[in-house]
């Protein structure tokens, strides 16, 4: 883990997908995964995630990368999920957002939530609502698939001359380019 830990929090979900030479890795297998992750991206989680919420966070990150790759026109990957899962999944979930509400107990007004969601549940969910503002808002124009060979993040592009996810994916980039041009003159 700790994969892009300057990218918005949408973007550091998806990257727990990641590949190298070894292959592709899930960095949300289990629960102390997503545990891990909640914590490295500051969401309160009270207590340890359920099975259910693990299931939950893989569903969200799966529809944020099938939703990514519709924004980026990206085609290295066949989707694990149809637009259509992904957009209901992502829209099912920004419904657990808690609502605020004012009660008046005590002789004083109080704010509390409309809802007993989880910490856990409750955290995914705004995740959920940045993945929107992120993938339907303007900053969409910056979402970017990083092209470097065997890469399979995302990233926004902060700088008008960034073009890979990281300097290490830059240097496979050029390495890459470089060792074709020199096979081509062969």
């Amino acid at each position: 883990m700790g994969m892009l830990p300057d990218e918005v929090v949408p973007v550091r979900l998806m990257a727990t997908i990641w590949a190298d030479t070894g292959g592709l890795h899930d960095d949300l297998r289990t629960r102390e995964d997503l545990d891990a992750w909640l914590d490295e991206v500051g969401i309160e989680r009270g207590s340890r995630s359920s099975a259910a919420e693990l299931a939950l966070a893989r569903r969200l990150r799966d529809a944020v990368r099938r939703l990514a790759a519709q924004v980026t026109a990206d085609d290295r990957q066949s989707p694990t999920v149809d637009l259509d899962t992904a957009l209901g999944d992502l829209n099912d979930l920004v419904t657990r957002l808690p609502v605020p509400q004012l009660t008046f107990a005590a002789g004083k007004l109080r704010e509390s939530s409309s809802r007993g969601t989880s910490p856990v549940v409750a955290g995914l969910a705004r995740v959920a609502r940045e993945s929107i503002a992120l993938l339907g808002g303007p900053d969409a124009a910056k979402l970017r698939a990083c092209h470097a060979p065997g890469c399979v993040l995302y990233f926004m592009k902060t700088h008008p001359r960034r073009e890979w996810c990281s300097v290490a994916c830059g240097n496979r980039a050029r390495a890459a380019r470089h060792y074709e041009k020199i096979r081509s003159t062969r």
